[in-house]
């Protein structure tokens, strides 16, 4: 059993790893600050079923307190951290940018020096496929230069990508960053368009469908991202002769679809057409995401699986559940 931090635990991809490292049998400590950037009663949900292991903890705190994650750190001696925190969304930061600062700067460095100074065996930690900005060689590898992000939320990612490897190469800490490429499924972000068009499309409501339709996704499923993570976790990055222990990894379905398709998937798997609204392409925003995944394929074996229409499916199911 291990005693692992799983940071971001009441979001999205947080709360599906803290339940599958439970039911791994491990110690997991969740912590969260719980903030409205979307339903707060959805976090709360999905903390409650959380709950139900007798081997999670909740502690809810932001990454940006000095002392209470300092503390944190002193009480728990996690062996593993997974930091998953983080303020999300490329067109929020737009209107929001000191709020990336915060959580994502300030308090990423509190998330390295816990692991400086109790000896972490292993930080695995979010990036995004957001990094690769504009980029227009196809798939995304991550040999590429990744130095012109197109949004305030692809930099923080960039920069914690970098902070990180400054930390594996000063005290030794083993680093794994991940660039999650357009992650869905149950219990998902409300801020994402899979998510904003079943709404819509149960309620009459029209869909806005940035460039025309004229875009692709690598729309990754949530128990792909899980297994990876899980894989992960144990597979501790090698420093060659003189370099840090720290490597970067894709994480994606390898397969990028176009949006219009998935709208007609989700409109087969809701029984009822969608609306549509035609617009031009937002800030911030781009065309194509693509995984090379490779590296993760060859470090740990594991290749996503799960189909779009399957995903989609069990999304659907999820939410006329939950809803």
């Amino acid at each position: 059993m291990q005693k692992i931090l799983v940071t971001g635990a009441a979001g999205f991809i947080g709360f599906h790893l803290a339940h599958a490292l439970c039911s791994a049998g491990n110690q997991v400590l969740g912590i969260d600050n719980m903030n409205d950037y979307y339903d707060v009663n959805l976090k709360q949900a999905r903390l409650s079923e959380l709950k139900k292991h007798n081997s999670f903890e909740f502690q809810k705190l932001s990454l940006e307190d000095n002392d209470g994650m300092a503390a944190m750190f002193e009480a728990f001696k996690p062996d593993i951290v997974v930091n998953l925190a983080a303020q999300a969304g490329v067109r929020y930061s737009i209107d929001n940018p000191r709020s990336y600062v915060t959580s994502n700067l300030d308090g990423f460095i509190n998330i390295l020096e816990g692991c400086r100074h109790h000896s972490v065996k292993h930080l695995v930690f979010a990036s995004s496929s957001s990094v690769y900005g504009a980029n227009k060689k196809i798939p995304f590898s991550e040999t590429d230069n990744v130095d012109h992000p197109v949004s305030l939320y692809a930099a923080t990612k960039k920069s914690n990508e970098l902070m990180a490897h400054a930390y594996a190469d000063l005290y030794g800490i083993p680093c794994s960053g991940l660039r999650f490429f357009t992650v869905y499924g149950p219990w998902g972000r409300p801020d994402m368009a899979y998510f904003k068009f079943t709404k819509a499309i149960l309620n009459g409501d029209p869909i806005e469908v940035f460039n025309h339709g004229d875009m692709k996704r690598d729309f990754t499923y949530i128990d792909d991202i899980v297994e990876g993570i899980e894989r992960l976790i144990s597979h501790l990055p090698q420093g060659d002769a003189g370099s840090a222990p720290y490597k970067i990894y894709n994480i994606g379905n390898n397969q990028p679809e176009q949006l219009l398709d998935m709208i007609g998937i989700l409109e087969k798997a809701l029984g009822k057409k969608a609306v549509t609204k035609m617009k031009p392409m937002q800030l911030g925003d781009v065309k194509e995401t693509y995984a090379d995944i490779d590296a993760l394929q060859a470090a740990v074996g594991f290749k996503p699986s799960t189909s779009l229409k399957d995903g989609i499916s069990h999304f659907v199911k999820w939410y006329q559940k939950y809803y």
